[in-house]
């Protein structure tokens, strides 16, 4: 395949646009351990472009994404630099059918930690988060409708796979989805640095121990009043140098862990 304008390629270009992908319910995945992710899932992975190179030096994603149903393609390194979003591509771009699940179904399931993604609007903030909530063993992730998209190319990449991973909801209505947790017996905790609570003292107490869902908001001005009043608690980091602040990401990583340390602990 050596045309940019063959209509396989603009199709598949035209999911850089998040109205695109909502219509169509599909995502660009780039790169080795994306696409593996995504082709190890029967009927995910839709299509794949691959370089001549990456098509023999990963013969074997390219065998697994046919198997499971990929229409696979070789394209030269311009159609691939047409469609990846990075400066230095790795020769593999896959069409992904949408992963997302219904609030309802996931309510259904395990809760002992979720994860609520509260107007976090940053795409390589939301795809860490999601890879903290990963490692950290969460049931899973709900996503607000004034979030960033999750299937954008820097949030799925900055997930590291992990999006493939847990559960994801998307387009959390956030009084609705904290109403839903708290009546199946989820204590809502929002992660704020002003916040009255402090988390080594959540922790020393034992009430981490508890099902938990942590709500994080927007990178700039945190939590607004309105979401703080749908927490049970709202919990600060504790700075114990002379940092001013914790990014997100990070933060999100230590309450998450702390979260995961006492519901393990015998």
């Amino acid at each position: 395949m050596s045309s940019v304008k063959s209509t396989r390629i603009v199709a598949a270009r035209r999911l850089a646009s998040r109205a695109f992908r909502a219509k169509q319910r599909l995502f660009l995945v780039e790169g080795p351990q994306a696409v593996r992710e995504a082709a190890a899932e029967p009927g995910l992975l839709s299509e794949l472009f691959a370089s001549p190179q990456a098509a023999e030096r990963y013969a074997d994603e390219l065998e697994l994404a046919r198997a499971h149903g990929a229409a696979v393609a070789v394209a030269t390194d311009e159609v691939l630099a047409s469609l990846g979003d990075t400066v230095t591509g790795q020769g593999l771009v896959g069409v992904c059918r949408f992963l997302d699940r219904p609030l309802s179904e996931v309510l259904d399931g395990p809760l002992r930690l979720v994860v609520l993604l509260a107007h976090v609007r940053d795409p390589g903030n939301a795809g860490s988060v999601l890879r903290a909530a990963d490692a950290a063993g969460a049931d899973a992730v709900l996503v607000s409708g004034e979030s960033v998209d999750v299937y954008n190319a820097k949030a799925v990449r900055a997930s590291v796979g992990s999006l493939f991973h847990l559960p994801v909801v998307t387009g959390v209505d956030l009084p609705a989805a904290a109403a839903a947790l708290r009546e199946r017996g989820v204590r809502v905790l929002a992660a704020d640095g002003a916040g009255p609570a402090d988390l080594d003292d959540e922790a020393d107490s034992g009430a981490l121990a508890a099902r938990t869902c942590w709500m994080f908001g927007n990178e700039a001005w945190g939590l607004p009043e309105p979401l703080r009043e749908l927490a049970d608690s709202v919990v600060r980091v504790p700075i114990h140098g002379r940092a001013e602040s914790l990014n997100l990401a990070t933060a999100a990583a230590v309450c998450l862990y702390a979260s995961a340390r006492a519901q393990r602990r015998p």
